[in-house]
């Protein structure tokens, strides 16, 4: 299973475009940085691309250091930092997408 991370906000980059246009379930997405700005429900529509069978999560310290966690997007929850390395831990490759 591949880990994808996004640390850019979709309104400032298009990683998260790139990614969901490889993305390919079953796969785990992890948005950390400002990538947390793309699991607020204000993104419905980019996030109706995610294929079903794809864990969601978002960096918690991130959403909290943003004041996102009453945003959030049903399909997304968060994640510490120990969570976080878990999963790369679950996962056999891992994409960064910057």
């Amino acid at each position: 299973m591949v880990l994808h991370t996004v640390n850019s906000s979709p309104h400032n980059s298009q990683c998260l475009a790139d990614c969901l246009r490889v993305i390919r379930a079953p796969a785990v997405l992890v948005l950390i940085e400002d990538g947390v700005y793309a699991a607020t429900r204000a993104n419905q529509q980019l996030l109706q691309l995610l294929p079903e069978g794809t864990e969601c999560y978002a960096l918690q310290p991130d959403l909290d250091a943003r004041g996102l966690n009453q945003l959030l997007h049903p399909r997304f929850n968060g994640i510490d930092d120990a969570g976080f390395v878990e999963l790369t831990v679950r996962c056999s490759q891992i994409q960064s997408w910057y």
